[in-house]
């Protein structure tokens, strides 16, 4: 079946695209299923005076996945569950400028240009000490206040089964050098696979570390807890942290800790263990080291299951390690798609990604980006059913 990437929105600047107005969500056959599709006439607006809009695309098993040019977010991710029913595996919101809202826990967003943490908001290149945004306690997180994931950033290309954003941040933007230029690209295949490529380029040295910041529930959007779901990590490692969730620089074995998902088990079943590292993170937040891949340049990182709809989601990466976070923070402040709440631990993050706080970390792998370089890397979320 011929796939077609749908630009749903107004603006003429996208002629390329085939620009068309969907109906409302529509539903299944049975009036009380969920939708299977987003409201694209209530999902337009403006955030900064800038129109935002939401883009689809999908595959013949009936897999849709939707995103918006505000922080190149993904917002939407129906999936066949074990039924053949499609499940909305991604929290987000109706609303475009619902995202624009400080409450937002980074829904769907791109993050950087340097995703998770800095300690104390600083680091030196060449002996020079550039300073940041602070916006997590005494650290800087996910770019700062507003890094990339309240930028609006542009459409640079679509076809029928990819589209890419691209953005620009200005040379000291939340105190980072250069004029970062960063693309990211989504793809969906027949496969039900989800690929996401980075690519970004920078004309002073500076540090980059881009990811997506989901948050799954593979038994579908506001459907309860996520701790039943069966999670397996493909590291033998993890990156222990200190009391404001900064890598210590130790790399800790997870055998025999709460830490250790090299088998499969619950996400619940030791998030409650007597650990100072859960603790300090009121339950997981942190980067587990993957193995060394045996398969090229891709690592195997993790394997989940929903435990009511079969869902199963498998990563794949060319990253170093992936940020496991449990949704600890989740407090009812905003209101999903659905109009349920973001109740807690009803959602997890699993994101491909350098070690945090690597620019003042030498042990870690590095994330300097000089000019001439080109960073590139993907990350792939392939969906099938258990």
């Amino acid at each position: 079946m011929n796939r077609k990437m749908k630009w749903i929105g107004l603006a003429s600047t996208f002629a390329v695209l085939m620009a068309c107005q969907q109906p409302n969500a529509s539903k299944n056959s049975d009036e009380n299923s969920p939708t299977t599709q987003m409201d694209s006439s209530s999902f337009a607006g403006k955030v900064n005076n800038m129109d935002v809009h939401l883009y689809e695309l999908k595959n013949k098993n009936g897999m849709k996945a939707y995103f918006t040019n505000f922080g190149a977010r993904i917002v939407g991710l129906w999936v066949p569950d074990q039924e053949g029913n499609l499940r909305d595996v991604v929290l987000g919101f109706a609303k475009g400028a619902d995202y624009n809202n400080p409450k937002e826990p980074f829904f769907g967003t791109i993050v950087g240009p340097f995703g998770n943490r800095i300690a104390k908001g600083k680091f030196k290149i060449d002996g020079q000490t550039y300073k940041l945004a602070i916006n997590n306690g005494v650290n800087t997180l996910h770019g700062g206040f507003k890094g990339v994931h309240f930028a609006n950033w542009s459409v640079k290309s679509a076809n029928d089964s990819a589209i890419t954003f691209s953005y620009t941040l200005p040379d000291g933007a939340e105190g980072f050098p250069g004029n970062i230029a960063m693309e990211v690209t989504y793809s969906l295949n027949d496969q039900n696979e989800l690929t996401i490529a980075y690519q970004a380029q920078s004309d002073k040295k500076t540090v980059i570390n881009l990811t997506n910041h989901a948050y799954f529930n593979l038994n579908g959007e506001g459907s309860g807890t996520v701790l039943d779901h069966q999670l397996q990590l493909f590291a033998d490692q993890f990156t222990p942290v200190d009391s404001t969730l900064i890598p210590t620089g130790e790399l800790a074995s997870v055998k025999g800790t709460a830490f250790d998902f090299t088998v499969a088990k619950t996400i619940g079943k030791d998030i409650n263990a007597n650990d100072q590292q859960l603790f300090y993170g009121k339950g997981y937040d942190h980067n587990f080291v993957l193995n060394k891949s045996t398969d090229g340049e891709w690592h195997k990182a993790a394997l989940v299951v929903g435990d009511k709809s079969g869902i199963e989601m498998e990563i794949w990466t060319q990253e170093p390690g992936i940020q496991f976070y449990s949704g600890n923070f989740m407090n009812e402040q905003v209101q999903l798609k659905n109009g349920k709440k973001d109740s807690f631990r009803t959602a997890f993050c699993l994101e491909p990604q350098h070690f945090p706080d690597s620019p003042n970390q030498p042990s870690f792998p590095s994330t300097l980006l000089t000019p001439g370089q080109i960073y590139k890397t993907k990350s792939l979320y392939r969906f099938s059913t258990k």
